[in-house]
């Protein structure tokens, strides 16, 4: 019988695997949804505008920021931005996608996101 010695991460790297994780699949494209919004409904500053990508970038960051550092605390109060799984120093990276990507509410995220960028995107691309 073959044994299996899983390795635990340190806690920073758990930390930043986590926060990158919140910013890419949670934070990310909520702000980049809100530039695109605002773009639509005919706010010509935006374009060509540097200030958008560090608006989303910055946004995407403090909002992940939050999420991992108060999620554990009030969990009823982060419930839809914290996601444990993201956290979890028992995974690896791709393990921590994969759990995530397995619960029937983050894939519905995950669709209701595309769907929801791609009709932007059409929406954007015809307004010029």
């Amino acid at each position: 019988m073959v044994a299996t010695v899983v390795a635990r991460k340190s806690q920073l790297q758990n930390l930043l695997e986590g926060f990158a994780l919140t910013t890419i699949f949670q934070s990310f494209p909520t702000f980049a949804t809100a530039a695109l919004l605002v773009k639509i409904f005919g706010n010509r500053d935006l374009v060509g505008d540097p200030g958008v990508a560090i608006f989303v970038t910055c946004a995407s960051l403090f909002h992940a920021l939050l999420a991992g550092l108060l999620g554990p605390r009030l969990p009823t109060v982060f419930k839809t931005i914290y996601e444990p799984k993201f956290f979890d120093d028992r995974l690896s990276l791709s393990g921590k996608i994969t759990e995530w990507r397995t619960q029937p509410a983050a894939s519905l995220q995950l669709v209701i996101i595309v769907l929801m960028l791609s009709v932007l995107a059409v929406v954007v691309a015809s307004v010029e």
